[in-house]
C-alpha cells in the first residue's frame, strides 16, 4: 500500500502541523472528487493470493528484513514502504493471527482490537476492517476550518478520500490539534 499523501501541506518547521494550503497531488478533494471514508486506527495489512502480509516502513539508512517487498520509496525522507509476510509462528504476529480467517478475500484490511493502538476504535477482539468497506460519509466540508469543525464531534481518527481512478488522500483528527 503506497504512503498516502495528506489533503494539506505540513509546515516544514514542525511536520506534525498542517499549513492551511492544499497539497497539489490532493487537488481534486478540493474539486469535490472521491468519496470520504473513515480512517481507522489500527495497522495495515494484506491478503494477497491468500497470502498475509503486514505494512512495514523502513527508515532512511535502515536495513529491511528478508523478504520485505517494497512498494515506495521517498526520495525526500529516505523511507521505504513495504510488506513482509506474516509468520503466524512469531509472538509478535499473535494479534495478527487472531483477527485472520483464511476465507477473507485479497484486499488490504486494518487491524484493530484490544491490543492494537489502544483500541481506541473500541473492538471487544481482534479484527481486520477492509478497507473497500469503510463506513462512507456524505457531504464532508472541503475547506481548512470546516473539515477542522466537522471533527470536533467525531470519534473517529480521521478520512481517507477516494478518487474513482484509485488515487488516494487523508487527513487525521489531530493534524488540527483535536483529541480524540
Amino acid at each position: 500500500m503506497k504512503k498516502t499523501p495528506t489533503i494539506f501541506k505540513r509546515d516544514p518547521q514542525n511536520m506534525k502541523s498542517l499549513l492551511n494550503e492544499i497539497n497539489p497531488n490532493c487537488e481534486w478533494v478540493f474539486a469535490g472528487e472521491g468519496v470520504a471514508t473513515r480512517k481507522y486506527d489500527g495497522t495495515c495489512v494484506k491478503i494477497d493470493d491468500g497470502q498475509y502480509f503486514k505494512r512495514r516502513e523502513i527508515k532512511k539508512d535502515k536495513k529491511a528484513p528478508d523478504g520485505f517487498q517494497e512498494e515506495t520509496f521517498d526520495v525526500n525522507t529516505g523511507k521505504r514502504v513495504g510488506w513482509i509476510k506474516i509468520n503466524p509462528q512469531l509472538e509478535e504476529n499473535k494479534w495478527h493471527m487472531e483477527a485472520f480467517d483464511d476465507s477473507l478475500e485479497d484486499g488490504t484490511y486494518e487491524l484493530v482490537g484490544p491490543k492494537v493502538q489502544g483500541n481506541l476504535e473500541e473492538y471487544s477482539q481482534h479484527t481486520l476492517v477492509k478497507h473497500s468497506s469503510a463506513e462512507q460519509y456524505q457531504n464532508v466540508p472541503r475547506t481548512f476550518s470546516e473539515i477542522a469543525k466537522w471533527f470536533e464531534d467525531k470519534n473517529i481518527e480521521g478520512l481517507v478520500f477516494h478518487h474513482p481512478d484509485g488515487r488516494m488522500a487523508k487527513i487525521k483528527k489531530r493534524d488540527f490539534g483535536l483529541k480524540r
